[in-house]
């Protein structure tokens, strides 16, 4: 059962990204459409970092002594500056192991 799930998850993720793909052209090329699109991919990212972020162990934590805050912090001065995704992450990794071992 767990295969056929899966396997069904797959084909339903396959065929949406196919119907862009195959169908696209369909889509009206309006220009107000194209500017709603490019807030997307930030709003996915964000709803996946957020909780990475601001969730320890299913509990809120928005506190001074979060790492993950800190470090997401000078990820963003980093993206900010740089914008390099290695160096974002690289930043990013770094404060989080060392703001780990300070509050350790």
């Amino acid at each position: 059962m767990l295969l056929l799930t899966m396997a069904a998850c797959g084909l339903v993720t396959f065929l949406i990204r196919l119907s862009f793909i195959a169908f696209g052209h369909h889509l009206p090329d309006d220009p107000r459409i194209e500017a709603v699109l490019r807030y997307v991919p930030p709003a996915i990212l964000g709803a996946l970092i957020g909780p990475e972020i601001f969730m320890i162990g299913g509990n809120l934590n928005a506190t001074p002594d979060n790492p993950r805050l800190w470090a997401a912090l000078v990820a963003l001065l980093v993206a900010r500056l740089t914008r390099s995704v290695l160096a974002t992450i690289a930043a990013g990794m770094g404060a989080l192991w060392v703001v780990q071992a300070c509050l350790a």
